[in-house]
Formats: structure tokens, C-alpha cells, sequence
């Protein structure tokens, strides 16, 4: 953040005040540009080599993808000039592949741990000698029919904050999930249906997850 507010801040000075005090053919505007584009991205690649934590490379990642190039270098101020530049991305292009699938695994075991954990909470929770909660007057499963979707949902949308290409292809993984999610949720259910008829709210407790058929579709 502050390589990114000082490159800022300084190169604006360089457009607004001191590239007319010099001849055109000095390139000064281009000199400048590049010398702090060469420091960033030296100091992107030795973050990126060394040993990142999830949160660092998501955050990494939003800095080649989105911060750098969107929101930084297509500042009023700098995006005519910097156009003539070519500076080109903060990471080879190796080095981001490799980021984006380290991010892309962990998202993906991540999402697949949390939709195990809902399932076991749920299947816990019919054992209990509770009713299911009622969603707008109806027995239904707000932590499996919602806080499922919504870690999918919340998944793909931090994916997509990156760049589309890694929404794409993290939601074309976590499509592949579900199915095995709802697989799991199947068996578990016909288990309960079998085995637990003496239940005392075995007939809510079916409506429930009959009504988050409709949420999952």
C-alpha cells in the first residue's frame, strides 16, 4: 500500500509538473515510470517467492490483477501517460500461474471442508430432540439450505474479485463439489429416513429437507 501511494502520488508530480521542464525526447515521464515499476514489481516477486499465507497471496494476487493495473494506472491523472508506457504486469506471468493455483487449492479444500462441516452439524442436529427452525412459516434448514450456498456464492465472488479467469475456473471446481456434497447429503438423509422413523419430530424434520431441495436447486 505505501509503494502504491508513493509511485502514485510521485508520478503525478512527474506528469503535472516536472516532465515539461525537460526537452521531450528526454522521455522523463517514462524514466520515472519505469524505475518505480521495476522497484514494485522486484518487491511483488520477492513476496511472491517467499512463504505466503492464504490471506497474503489472495491479497497479492488482487494487487497484480486489479489494484495495479485497474485502479492505480488507470488514475485520471496517469492513465494517458502511463499507456505509452507498457509496463507490463508486476509478476511474470510463471510466477502468477503459480500463485493463482496455490490460491485456487487451498479456496477449493477450504470450501470442501467447511460444506463437510455444515453436513456433520446438520446430521447432529437431527439427532437432537428439537424441532427444525421455520423459515417464513415453513420447517426449513437455514444452516444447510443457506450457509451452503452462501459459502459456494462467497467463494466464487472473492475468486471473480481477482480476475475472471479465476472465478471461472475456481467455480468450474467448486461445480464439481457440490454434486459429492450433495451426494453426502443424500445417504445421510436416507440413513436418518431408515433408522430414526421413532424420532419425535421425524415428519419435520423431513418437510425440512424436502423444502432445501429448493434452495439447492
Amino acid at each position: 500500500l505505501h509503494m502504491g501511494k508513493t509511485m502514485k502520488e510521485d508520478l503525478t508530480v512527474v506528469a503535472k509538473y516536472i516532465k515539461q521542464l525537460y526537452p521531450p525526447e528526454f522521455n522523463v515521464f517514462s524514466i520515472y515510470a519505469e524505475l518505480y515499476h521495476n522497484y514494485f514489481s522486484s518487491q511483488a516477486k520477492k513476496n511472491a517467492e517467499s512463504h505466503l499465507e492464504d490471506k497474503d497471496i489472495y491479497l497479492l494476487l488482487s494487487w497484480v490483477h486489479n489494484f495495479y493495473p485497474k485502479e492505480m494506472r488507470k488514475d485520471h491523472a496517469l492513465a494517458m501517460e502511463l499507456d505509452k508506457v507498457k509496463l507490463g504486469s508486476l509478476l511474470p506471468s510463471s510466477l502468477s500461474k503459480e500463485l493463482e493455483k496455490k490460491y485456487l487449492d487451498s479456496e477449493e479444500v477450504t470450501v470442501k471442508n467447511l460444506l463437510s462441516r455444515c453436513l456433520d452439524k446438520e446430521i447432529q442436529r437431527w439427532k437432537e430432540d428439537k424441532e427444525p427452525e421455520k423459515l417464513n412459516g415453513h420447517f426449513q434448514s437455514e444452516l444447510l439450505g443457506i450457509f451452503v450456498i452462501q459459502s459456494i456464492y462467497s467463494g466464487q465472488k472473492r475468486a471473480e474479485d481477482i480476475s475472471k479467469a479465476v472465478g471461472e475456473e475456481l467455480s468450474h471446481r467448486l461445480l464439481k463439489e457440490l454434486p459429492a456434497f450433495l451426494r453426502s447429503y443424500r445417504d445421510a438423509f436416507e440413513d436418518f429416513k431408515e433408522k430414526s422413523k421413532k424420532h419425535r419430530y421425524y415428519k419435520p424434520i423431513l418437510i425440512a429437507n424436502i423444502n432445501n431441495c429448493w434452495n439447492f436447486r
